[in-house]
């Protein structure tokens, strides 16, 4: 596959602004991110590349102050992701209860979940507010014996959690198939074999009204688009867990759920992230 290689500066830089240029981008095809001075590196494939959304992005950025410029070219014929893969990321701790990491770094804390991730892409090892809202919840959660959906499973970092957390079992899926191979590396590493993984959207969704939870951190317009086929995959009193979006976007998703038979179980916030627990009544 043939790439471009995006080079964003940020001004002023900073590490919350380009935890939410990434999470953007990746909305509209990016695929992996690294750190550069003053800014990011973005990988996007050519077929794949819309010049019309960058530039949306770019000139309408969410945060205000803030200017970014972007300088794109034809990426090197070469595995470009290979130095993220083999450096690695710095092991995410959420307190004593999780540490995610890669199978370069042997010397974490102990933790009562322990996750070893190989990351194909720099979006999804736990870094970002949005996992980590949904890491921490998933955590707190008894789900012993609990049927479980991972849309856009990405790294698949949030189904191996849900295995070690007691779910029965993990229907896991992306429309990306580079996601859906490595979710599957993932959990073979973690020795994890109750997740079933499949490339797709939410239409290769089982619609047997048979799940307890489906958890989704997917932007927005995603989300509000695929909540009613959530639903309709779930129990009685089952349950969405949702982040990818901002804090203002809160009451949007709220009165959807609302439309749709749920209600607000739990909210949380981060660094102007969000993540909701809907409970259907």
């Amino acid at each position: 596959m043939k790439y471009y290689q995006v080079e964003f500066k940020l001004k002023p830089h900073s590490e919350e602004a380009c935890d939410v240029l990434s999470s953007l981008l990746a909305d509209i095809g990016f695929e992996a991110f690294v750190p550069v001075e003053g800014g990011l590196m973005g990988y996007v494939q050519q077929s794949l590349f819309d010049e019309e959304q960058l530039n949306h992005v770019v000139s309408d950025f969410i945060l205000p102050d803030v200017e970014i410029s972007a300088r794109r070219e034809e990426a090197p014929d070469e595995d470009w992701n290979q130095t993220w893969e083999n450096e690695g990321f710095e092991p995410v701790v959420v307190d004593d209860l999780l540490c995610v990491h890669d199978a370069n770094h042997s010397d974490v804390p102990h933790c009562r979940h322990d996750i070893i991730i190989n990351p194909r892409m720099a979006f999804g090892t736990g870094t970002h507010a949005t996992t980590r809202q949904i890491l921490t919840q998933l955590c707190s959660m008894d789900l012993r014996g609990k049927r479980v959906v991972d849309a856009g499973c990405g790294t698949g970092v949030l189904s191996i959690l849900a295995a070690q957390c007691g779910a029965s079992e993990v229907f896991a899926y992306d429309i990306d198939e580079w996601s859906v191979e490595n979710t599957r590396i993932n959990a073979e590493l973690n020795e994890i074999k109750n997740i079933i993984v499949r490339e797709g959207d939410a239409n290769v969704l089982p619609q047997d009204g048979d799940f307890d939870l489906v958890v989704a951190n997917i932007n927005r317009n995603i989300l509000l688009n695929d909540m009613p086929r959530f639903v309709r995959a779930l129990k009685p009193e089952g349950r969405l867990l949702l982040s990818g979006f901002y804090v203002a976007d809160i009451a949007l998703l709220a009165d959807k759920g609302k439309e749709l038979g749920m209600e607000i179980e739990t909210e949380r916030e981060a660094d102007g992230w969000a993540m909701l627990l809907l409970r259907l009544v």
